[in-house]
């Protein structure tokens, strides 16, 4: 089988500005990809453009075998966003009901899920009065109810607590371990290292594509920081 996303020459401009540089990488199922780079290397950009949001000015991208967006899709790719995109006015079963419908799931699926990620006790409140970490789970908890093959997540675990970040990498990996295809976009470095591959990003271009332990192997670095910090001073040198 071929890789789940394929990309290749992909370049975005926006306002005259090139935010990522004719970009070629490839992400395979099974495994949980970790993006990694500082607050505007493109990161956002990129996922956009994976789930078929994101104007481009040349290049391809392919997802489980289809154009990037295509709707065939639709079903079969979870997507969370930075921000929460759920509805305030609704209980968070209210909410993962209407995403149910919508995308066709089961909707046994709604109470598993809400389970899952934590809010069962919270499942008739109303999202609007909600803390921002759990309205970033009900948001997640949209994107995995109708169970996709493909899931995209945009710095999911910001605002989160360390014990609740730990279980959800936990879940990721499950997932993963299931055969589900794991994009997981941080700016954190630490988080690098609960990823089994990494694409490490830096002003819209792609420096490296390795694991954890062979990127601390590559640059001599005793932790990720130090080692992300040493491959840029290297990338700018070259």
């Amino acid at each position: 089988m071929g890789p789940t996303i394929a990309i290749d020459g992909l370049r975005v401009n926006r306002g005259g500005v090139t935010v990522l540089h004719e970009l070629d990488l490839r992400v395979d199922g099974g495994v949980v990809t970790g993006l990694l780079g500082p607050s505007g290397s493109g990161k956002s950009t990129l996922i956009r453009a994976i789930v078929g949001v994101q104007i481009v000015a040349a290049g391809e991208v392919s997802v489980l075998g289809a154009p990037a967006g295509a709707p065939e899709l639709r079903s079969r790719v979870g997507y969370v966003t930075q921000a929460p995109s759920v509805y305030g006015d609704l209980t968070v079963r209210e909410n993962l009901a209407y995403f149910a419908r919508v995308l066709g799931a089961p909707r046994e699926r709604v109470d598993a899920v809400i389970e899952r990620v934590g809010l069962s006790d919270m499942a008739g409140r109303l999202v609007g009065r909600l803390s921002g970490g759990q309205k970033a789970r009900v948001s997640l908890a949209t994107a995995l109810v109708n169970d996709p093959d493909v899931l995209v997540l945009d710095e999911p675990t910001v605002g989160l607590d360390p014990v609740l970040r730990r279980d959800l990498w936990d879940f990721f990996h499950e997932l993963a371990d299931g055969g589900t295809t794991l994009l997981v976009s941080s700016h954190v470095m630490d988080e690098a290292a609960r990823c089994e591959r990494l694409l490490l990003l830096r002003e819209g271009r792609l420096i490296a594509d390795l694991g954890p332990d062979e990127l601390l192997r590559r640059t001599g670095a005793a932790d990720l920081d130090t080692a992300f910090l040493r491959l840029i001073e290297r990338s700018e040198a070259g």
